[in-house]
């Protein structure tokens, strides 16, 4: 009997480091900005207005086109097609103004250099004239303004809320103001497009949704898909900011290119960067909360006011994420939530890693934190009595039963193991004799909806080739801008064939390879193009099962995959040995695979539906120090438990876990948006935005993968996304600190800190309640 040999085990469900690896940190990896240049490979910088809001009188190029190395200009009069970028097909984002601007940094034109350089400097030097109008920049300005909105809302109702809130013995009502925040990827904004025959041209582009660059370029430039071709090797960071704000600059570039039939590229400085690109929602909240004695919730009306900015974007879905997470993991048994995405005259807001469910759990922990201090209690005791049940009172707003919770066992299991009761003893015993330094410790829950609500977009394909040698080349819709989607889906077509990673080549993401791909969001990456690689490799299965069959004459049943190759009855074949036959004897060895996610559905009119395939869940405990002379603060530690299913690959989910929750804390705590009385935004490099550095990183750091958890879905491998739902981890961040903050009034006031919790916001929220507490 003829055995296969002993290989290496499946690395699927196993700790394997990320393909990049040792090109990330040997500086080898190749970025768009590192590619060798064609020949003759022309410039772009974009010139930017600097009136919030205003009509254009009259440009002056005169100087511009005078300046060294400028090869010409481009305005809206040069766009072949339509000018516009606008990913909801609302025909309200042009890629250069026309007669009027409605945000400081709107483009106005780009100049086309033969250097860089040269493009920036002539960018400056147009004389443009302007008449002002009226501008507003925030959620309250445009609310007073009118409340015009970029794009329909969206109303969640569910149960009777008057009734609930007539038999509620206990009401508050409140606002709470949640910031936004720059996706400050390590490689910024860029493109590279190069003209070929005909209608012809490859774009090069740093961007989480080719498919929809190759959309854009093909409509500025008046021609069909087919002529477009977008590929992307690997983004230096994304985190949603790649999802549609790398429409522009490529259309830019492709616009360039085939008006000059030179290549061209076009990079811009980091505060041009966040100045002309879109941020994570910034929102103020308005609720109205009705709860028993017990610190039960009965009826909850909220109002999510968005600066949505001058167009609609994403503005819409972000908005209708929020909602959709406005419950977190609570049950409300009546709730009226509504959306008001709202127009101001600053850049177009977009999507950003959590696509506004974040803001829409900080504001349900706002009013759970306002119970507990009315009822002077634990807010974790409120979070428990209010959790989902599992077999009844589990309806979320949108009308979807909550079929997975494990939310109980995942708060239970994380208070046990981080000691949180005695440690919050011990910090209340600490605080009553400390009157300086105070601490707080809070812990808090993430459930979080996994799928895309645009129910058409949860599709994805992968195209496999395996050749004469046995080796695998592996291509998908997904992208990989660091979060290791390459590196899983390669681990799920060595499982599928039984070979080890050195067989599969994981290629760049192409349009011309895999086409009408979704963007590489809403935590599906692995989930979507995981299973179409699955299928593809189950298609060339099943035609090599056949072909051994008749090669060594035993039925199909007994044909098995098996380390290193199959084993057809008594014959072990070795996997190259296998496919060099199977290509003499004309086997199809190359497969389209195809995956759409099941049993979603959603009716955005009636806010009714199944819109998320399952949820993810996870819990944090935060414990902090605060100095209420100064405000300054220090996260002493953190202890996550976090549900992933089945994790994929162990140390890549960990990495995501412990960089969501990082990147949720900056979020929540030092990255503050600022724009001035002029509109011009003031925090635009990282001398002025503060990202969270290595030393913010939490002393004590533990973090855990809940490792009994299977997704009860047949998801890939049974596994959990785990790109989004990280990040509101942090919110115990937050909690924490309002725990401190409360400190000073001996807890009896809600503290009530609006975020970006800065040392400034900490300061003046002790003074504040300082000041309540002596009446």
């Amino acid at each position: 009997m003829n055995k296969h040999p002993t290989i290496s085990r499946s690395t699927l469900h196993e700790s394997t480091r990320h393909d990049s690896g040792p090109k990330h940190v040997s500086g080898s990896a190749e970025y768009i900005d590192d590619m060798i240049e064609p020949a003759g490979t022309m410039h772009a910088y974009l010139a930017l207005s600097t009136k919030p809001h205003a009509e254009i009188v009259a440009i002056d190029y005169a100087a511009v086109k005078a300046s060294p190395g400028v090869i010409g200009v481009l305005t809206a009069e040069d766009i072949p097609g339509e000018n516009d970028v606008s990913p909801s097909h609302k025909h309200d984002e042009p890629i250069f103004a026309a007669g009027k601007v409605h945000f400081w940094g709107q483009p106005l034109f780009a100049v086309i250099a033969e250097t860089r350089d040269q493009a920036r400097r002539a960018a400056h030097l147009a004389q443009v004239e302007y008449r002002d109008l009226p501008f507003a920049l925030d959620v309250r300005a445009a609310q007073a303004a009118g409340g015009q909105l970029v794009t329909e809302p969206l109303k969640l109702e569910r149960g009777d809320v008057a009734a609930g809130f007539e038999k509620s013995p206990r009401r508050v009502k409140g606002s709470v103001t949640i910031g936004g925040q720059d996706h400050f990827y390590l490689e910024g904004q860029i493109a590279m497009a190069i003209p070929g025959e005909d209608e012809d041209v490859t774009v090069f582009s740093s961007t989480q949704h080719p498919s929809e660059v190759q959309l854009m370029v093909a409509h500025v430039l008046n021609i069909q898909q087919h002529a477009v071709t977008v590929n992307v090797r690997r983004m230096g960071g994304g985190f949603g900011g790649k999802e549609t704000q790398g429409n522009l600059f490529a259309a830019v570039a492709a616009i360039a290119a085939k008006k000059w039939n030179r290549a061209c590229k076009i990079r811009p400085d980091r505060d041009d960067d966040m100045t002309a690109t879109g941020k994570r929602h910034d929102f103020v909240v308005d609720y109205d909360v009705g709860y028993d004695d017990t610190g039960k919730i009965q009826a909850v009306d909220a109002v999510y006011g968005a600066r949505a900015g001058f167009s609609s974007d994403l503005s819409g879905p972000v908005t209708d994420r929020a909602l959709f997470h406005c419950d977190n993991a609570y049950w409300y048994p009546a709730v009226r939530a509504r959306s008001e995405p709202l127009y101001t005259n600053t850049v177009s807001n977009t999507a950003f890693r959590g696509f506004g469910g974040p803001q829409g759990m900080m504001a349900c922990e706002r009013w759970i934190e306002d119970i507990a201090y009315d009822l002077g209690r634990d807010p974790l005791e409120i979070r428990k009595a209010n959790f989902y049940g599992t077999d009844s009172e589990n309806v979320t707003p949108y009308h979807q039963v909550v079929e997975d919770n494990v939310i109980h066992r995942v708060v239970d299991e994380l208070e046990q193991s981080s000691d949180y009761q005695a440690r919050r003893k011990a910090i209340l015993d600490y605080n009553a004799g400390s009157p300086i330094l105070k601490k707080g410790i809070a812990l808090t829950p993430v459930k979080f909806g996994i799928s895309f609500t645009a129910t058409w977009y949860n599709q994805a394909g992968a195209l496999v080739h395996v050749y004469k040698d046995g080796s695998i080349h592996l291509s998908h819709g997904g992208t990989e801008m660091g979060q290791g989607l390459y590196i899983k889906v390669a681990q799920v077509l060595a499982d599928a064939f039984c070979v080890g990673l050195d067989a599969i080549k994981i290629m760049a993401t192409s349009t011309g390879k895999v086409p009408n791909t979704s963007a590489t969001a809403a935590s599906s990456g692995s989930d979507l193009n995981g299973m179409a690689a699955w299928d593809a490799a189950r298609q060339i299965k099943a035609r090599l099962v056949t072909h051994a069959a008749k090669l060594y004459q035993c039925d199909e049943a007994v044909v098995e995959f098996v380390p290193g190759g199959i084993q057809a009855g008594d014959q072990f074949v070795a996997f190259a040995e296998l496919i060099a036959s199977a290509y003499l004897n004309r086997v199809q060895l190359s497969a389209a695979g195809f995956y759409q996610t099941p049993k979603i559905h959603w009716d955005r009119a009636t806010g009714r539906g199944h819109p998320f395939y399952y949820f993810a869940y996870g819990a944090s405990v935060s414990e902090v120090t605060i100095d209420t002379l100064t405000g300054e603060y220090v996260v002493d530690r953190v202890d996550i438990l976090h549900d992933v299913g089945r994790s994929l690959n162990p140390a890549i989910d960990i990495g995501q876990v412990e960089g969501g929750f990082i990147q949720g804390m900056g979020w929540l705590t030092t990255e503050e948006l600022v724009w001035d009385d002029k509109g011009q935004l003031r925090t635009k490099a990282p001398s002025t935005y503060k990202i969270p550095v290595a030393s913010d990183v939490p002393r004590i750091f533990n973090v855990r993968l809940a490792e009994w958890s299977v997704n009860k879905e047949p998801t890939i491998g049974r596994s959990k996304a785990v790109g989004e739902p990280p990040l509101m981890l942090a919110m115990s961040v937050v909690e924490a600190l309002s725990m401190a903050v409360a400190s000073v009034a001996d807890y009896k006031i809600a503290p009530r800190l609006d975020t970006p919790v800065t040392p400034e916001r900490v300061l003046m929220g002790c003074e504040r309640l300082k000041r309540e507490a002596r009446g």
